[in-house]
């Protein structure tokens, strides 16, 4: 019985932890049990100083029930957000607060063969520089580029290893249990759990970076396909320009509406002369790109006709394959996310424009286009829900056997 019970607080943690503020009927509802048990799970984890009551709810006209929530401290997530470039590594609470500042370092990752014994040792160092025991840590979540087996821990684009899998060599190195996930889907995961695809049923979530991404929420859940490798937005081909992409064909997606492409089109619009504030701002280093991307999204947002241009014509493009999605899978929302959504509501009008023209109306009228509130940090925040997602779940391939698994850490 005493299996039972920590198996039914894992659970009563994981939707707390997803949830922030619930009540017990609610709860009693979510993890499928009895009201009268799911009390008494509460209060048993009440009584350890892992869930607080914080008062009532908002009156709906009846008896207002008590709401519950997490103590942050109860466990933390180390959090890793990859791309091709560059790496965040966080230490995250129960509230998806940082509880250390964010390490972020440059780490390109193609054809690098020690990037993955440079990730480790990174995320090693913040787990020892934060002074927290390691009995306090749910696990490691990374979200990374490239075609990602999560359930094998296998990254087949970039960190190459020998027999073990991605998950295992960083478990063994920490001691933690350590999940991976395609970026695009950790950022999906992030806004289903706490952004903008929140409770939604079917959803398109785009990820606009140094490719375009996309995380794909069908029937309330995270949709990876066969193998893992659903969602490469980046890589339709829709395009005659003869332009090289980085999967090696011509003409995808991606090669006119990245990141990188907006920067390399500035520089040249930089050189015929094009008059805007980011004539001086960009570097010619390709070491600098992170803040030249930087310069394009702030100076449109301040108003600069010509950086306004780069990204409307983007974001038509993008609008372009988001009718194809439209078209195929319905879905009631499409939110751009990731490090591009930072130029806000510049994005709606140019992808509104292509969906009038490319979208059957019936299809396209019922979904909506949003902006993500998450910003930047979505990565970051889906790494540490991909965590607690397995929760309540028993070990997979992602652990080796005797090693500390999640479910150890709430047994205590």
């Amino acid at each position: 019985m005493a299996g039972k019970s920590q198996s039914y607080k894992r659970k009563i943690i994981r939707q707390l932890y997803f949830s922030n503020l619930i009540s017990c009927a609610e709860l009693s509802q979510k993890i499928e049990k009895s009201l009268s048990l799911t009390t008494k799970m509460l209060n048993e984890l009440i009584a350890d100083s892992v869930v607080v009551e914080t008062g009532y709810a908002p009156s709906s006209g009846g008896r207002r029930p008590i709401m519950y929530s997490l103590k942050p401290d109860v466990l933390y997530i180390v959090s890793v957000a990859m791309d091709q470039f560059f790496t965040r590594v966080a230490i995250m609470d129960m509230r998806n607060q940082f509880v250390s500042p964010i390490e972020k370092f440059e780490l390109p990752l193609a054809d690098n063969p020690s990037a993955l014994g440079v990730l480790t040792s990174k995320i090693q160092t913040v787990i020892n520089q934060s002074g927290i025991s390691k009995a306090k840590f749910a696990g490691i979540g990374i979200g990374m580029p490239g075609f990602v087996d999560q359930q094998h821990g296998v990254n087949y684009t970039f960190l190459p290893v020998n027999g073990e899998s991605i998950s295992e060599q960083i478990s063994a190195a920490t001691g933690l249990p350590c999940y991976i996930e395609n970026d695009s889907g950790i950022i999906a995961l992030a806004e289903l759990r706490f952004g903008a695809a929140r409770n939604r049923k079917n959803a398109m979530v785009i990820n606009v970076g140094w490719g375009v991404g996309l995380g794909i929420i069908l029937e309330g859940s995270l949709f990876r396909g066969d193998n893992g490798f659903a969602g490469e937005f980046s890589h339709i081909p829709l395009f005659d320009n003869g332009k090289l992409c980085s999967c090696g064909k011509s003409g995808c997606l991606e090669t006119e509406t990245s990141l990188f492409v907006m920067i390399e089109k500035a520089k040249q619009g930089i050189k015929e002369g094009k008059v805007t504030v980011l004539r001086g701002m960009l570097s010619g280093e390709e070491t600098d790109l992170e803040r030249d991307a930087e310069a394009v999204i702030q100076s449109a947002g301040k108003g600069d006709r010509f950086a306004i241009a780069l990204l409307s014509e983007a974001g038509y493009n993008i609008g372009r394959g988001i009718a194809i999605l439209i078209h195929l899978l319905n879905p009631g929302i499409v939110v751009l996310s990731g490090r591009g959504a930072l130029a806000g509501k510049i994005w709606q009008a140019p992808i509104q424009q292509a969906l009038n023209e490319h979208c059957i109306p019936r299809l396209a009228v019922n979904t909506g286009i949003s902006i993500s509130t998450l910003g930047y940090n979505a990565e970051l925040i889906g790494s540490a829900a991909l965590v607690m997602e397995q929760l309540d779940e028993p070990p997979g391939k992602n652990h080796k056997k005797g090693k500390r698994s999640v479910r150890d850490q709430v047994s205590g």
